[in-house]
């Protein structure tokens, strides 16, 4: 039998844990952005998944815990039905949401799933305004 993915609503920065967030749906609901910082990666298929419900007005940030953590995946950004697809690079550590060019609208999504130690993939959609542009970078390390 499968069960409704549990929802949990946070209002600004939160460090994300594995017993509290993880495999729920992260409802992020202040326009005033904020830091989620996810645990240390250590392989063991945790996911989270995270949702813009109120567009952002400063930056949405999700960061790794550490310096040699980092991102790898993709999402796709779009102002309307072309869009692109943002690579993560090798080094990219850190997801930031601005509610413009590198996504941030309501009803942005993206999920991250610790498949190896030091390892998170990203997966996702980022609704954006204006020319899209990557909403990677290397940050922490």
């Amino acid at each position: 039998m499968a069960y409704p993915m549990q929802t949990i609503t946070v209002t600004g920065s939160t460090t994300l844990t594995k017993d509290n967030h993880a495999d729920t749906l992260v409802v992020h609901n202040a326009a005033g952005g904020g830091t989620l910082t996810l645990p240390a990666s250590n392989g063991d298929g945790k996911s989270f998944e995270v949702i813009v419900h109120t567009t952002v007005t400063s930056s949405l940030i999700i960061a790794v815990a550490n310096a040699t953590d980092v991102i790898r995946g993709g999402v796709s950004i779009s102002t309307d039905v072309a869009g692109i697809t943002m690579l993560a690079g090798g080094t990219d550590d850190t997801i930031t949401m601005n509610g413009s060019t590198t996504g941030g609208l309501a009803g942005s999504t993206v999920k991250l799933t610790d498949y190896r130690t030091g390892f998170w993939r990203v997966t996702g959609f980022l609704a954006s305004t204006g020319a899209e542009a990557t909403p990677f970078s290397a940050t922490i390390s």
